[in-house]
C-alpha cells in the first residue's frame, strides 16, 4: 500500500482507526502464564502487564483483537508495539526483543489485516505504532537537579530507529507516532523516521 492509496481513500471516506489495545487485552484477564508462553517459560522477570511481549509469545491473542476491530469495520489497525521500544522493554528485563517485538506486532497485523481483505474485498491499512517511552529529554527526573537527564536524544533516536526498522521490515503501511508528550521525544523519533 502507499501514501497515493491512503489519500485518495481519504478523498472518497472516512476511514476509521480501531480503538485501545490495552483495553482488550486486559479484558481478556490474563495471567503470568499467558504473558510467558512457550517462548519465556523460563524467563527469570515477570511478564504480566508487558502487552507487547504477546506478540511473541501468544500472538492468537492479539491477531483475535486485530480482527476484532476489523470485522468491527476498522479500516486501519495500529500494531501491538506501543511500549516495544528498547528503553520501554527495559522495564521487564526484555530490552533485547525490541527489533523483533516491532517486526511481530507488525507481521501479526499485516497477516489480520490480509485476512480481513481477502473476505470482505475492503482496502485495510496497518499503523506501525511508535510509542513514546517511559523517559523525557525535555524534563528532568529529579526535581532537585532540573539539569539532569536519563536518557539523551540520540539515545532515544537509536532506540527509535531499531522500533520502526522492524515495523517497516515487517509490512506496515505506515508509521504512528503515538501518543508522545515531550516534544524532544517526538522530534527523535520523526528524526529516527526520515532516517529509516
Amino acid at each position: 500500500m502507499n501514501f497515493e492509496k491512503i489519500k485518495s481513500l481519504l478523498e472518497k471516506k472516512i476511514l476509521v482507526l480501531d480503538g485501545p489495545m490495552g483495553t482488550m487485552i486486559q479484558k481478556r484477564k490474563l495471567t503470568e502464564k499467558d504473558f510467558r508462553g512457550k517462548k519465556f517459560n523460563n524467563f527469570k522477570n515477570n511478564l504480566q502487564g508487558n502487552n507487547d511481549i504477546l506478540n511473541l509469545s501468544n500472538e492468537k491473542i492479539i491477531y483475535e483483537i486485530h480482527s476484532e476491530f476489523l470485522d468491527a469495520g476498522a479500516d486501519i489497525i495500529e500494531t501491538n508495539t506501543f511500549n516495544s521500544t528498547k528503553i520501554s522493554q527495559a522495564d521487564y528485563g526484555c530490552e533485547d526483543f525490541s527489533y523483533e517485538l516491532n517486526f511481530e506486532g507488525g507481521r501479526i497485523a499485516r497477516r489480520a489485516a490480509d485476512d480481513s481483505m481477502a473476505k470482505s474485498n475492503e482496502i485495510k491499512f496497518v499503523a506501525g505504532v511508535v510509542g513514546p517511552t517511559n523517559r523525557t529529554c525535555s524534563m528532568s527526573p529529579d526535581v532537585n537537579n532540573p539539569g539532569f537527564r536519563n536518557v539523551s536524544f540520540d539515545d532515544l533516536q537509536s532506540d527509535y530507529e531499531i522500533s520502526i526498522d522492524g515495523l517497516v521490515d515487517s509490512g506496515v503501511d505506515l508509521i504512528m507516532i503515538e501518543t508522545i508528550f515531550d516534544t524532544l521525544n517526538a522530534k527523535a523519533a520523526l528524526m529516527a523516521l526520515k532516517k529509516v
